[in-house]
């Protein structure tokens, strides 16, 4: 059985994904876990492949859900892309890019936050 903040967690990353297909970007796979760590969304942008962390803060109380990704999770993400393209050569010549949707608030207040190109791999 899943927990309430599970839940939430999946509610939010598939109202991400939604966002993300509103605007033209392809699924390509979802949760993709390896001891490295998880990608939440995995898309197509036209010919670039994009890996998309999702967060989710329901208060700013610990900071917002774009700066909750430290750099040790941006290395994490990175692991666990290069992970993914190495389970899947035929996407691995493609551009890639990693971008967060940070979402903030609950009910009417929630604010969605697409963040294109957050980071580089050496960054």
């Amino acid at each position: 059985m899943s927990s309430p903040k599970q839940v939430a967690g999946r509610a939010v990353e598939e109202a991400a994904e939604h966002h993300l297909a509103a605007a033209g970007l392809r699924p390509v796979a979802r949760n993709v876990t390896c001891r490295m760590g998880e990608l939440d969304l995995v898309m197509r942008d036209g010919e670039a492949l994009v890996f998309v962390e999702v967060r989710y803060r329901r208060s700013a109380s610990h900071g917002s859900a774009a700066e909750s990704v430290s750099r040790t999770k941006r290395a994490r993400l990175v692991a666990a892309a290069r992970y993914f393209l190495m389970r899947n050569p035929k996407l691995s010549n493609l551009p890639c890019r990693f971008d967060v949707v940070a979402v903030d608030g609950e009910g009417e207040a929630r604010r969605v936050e697409w963040l294109r190109d957050a980071f580089r791999l050496d960054g």
